[in-house]
């Protein structure tokens, strides 16, 4: 990009020149070699191609679930965290090995151990994880969420989150609990198909602050 001096003033195209006026100043600049129909057909652009893709499909999923978490994870006041979670969404879709690449998604990826746990080892901000105090037992009709019983606080939520990544829309049950009266384990409705991708998330507060919370 370079300044220009000139009586006529000069917007547009010419050859592979591009004018215009930037903050008061006249600008000129090369045409960008960047073709959109080539991108969109060529075989030289397939593999970009495929990696936009799923980078799209990663920060959608990624964005679907911050949302349906944002009345907590707000408090992490960390102004990175869609960024650290993207890339929590991209690695987890990296391990889908049944999807042709370009197709590979979070779903698939989730639905693995290693998934699960990465999922799980994710922390929001400064906030401590509930990665080695809870976990999640499935029954027929409910689930059991097993509590460590040295933890100190006097509230638990659970929250189970029904993710849709192909329409990147997610639906939530919040159950709120006293932790002096559950310690050892608290039994939790199924509120959604075993077919369908779901989410555990936990929060533990003492009174409005929040201690730890993740996924379990």
């Amino acid at each position: 990009m370079a300044t220009y001096e000139s009586l006529i003033k000069i917007t547009g195209s010419v050859g592979d020149l591009v004018f215009y006026t930037l903050n008061g100043k006249n600008v000129v600049r090369k045409k960008s070699g960047f073709n959109k129909t080539a991108f969109k057909k060529s075989p030289t652009y397939e593999k970009v191609r495929q990696n936009s893709s799923e980078f799209g499909h990663c920060s959608k999923v990624g964005k679907t679930i911050r949302l349906a978490l944002d009345p907590y994870i707000k408090a992490a006041e960390d102004p990175l965290l869609y960024q650290s979670f993207a890339k929590l969404m991209t690695e987890i879709k990296d391990l889908d090995q049944i999807s042709v690449r370009g197709k590979r998604n979070v779903k698939n990826g989730i639905s693995l151990e290693h998934g699960k746990e990465m999922l799980r080892r994710f922390q929001f901000g400064q906030i401590p994880n509930v990665e080695n105090d809870f976990s999640v037992t499935f029954g027929l009709w409910e689930n059991n969420l097993l509590v460590n019983k040295n933890l100190e606080g006097n509230e638990i939520i659970i929250l189970t989150i029904k993710v849709d990544t192909e329409m990147y829309s997610a639906e939530k049950f919040e159950e709120t609990t006293s932790l002096q009266q559950q310690m050892g384990g608290i039994k939790f409705e199924k509120h959604f198909s075993d077919n369908d991708l779901l989410i555990y998330f936990v929060v533990l507060k003492n009174g409005e602050t929040i201690l730890k919370m993740g996924f379990v």
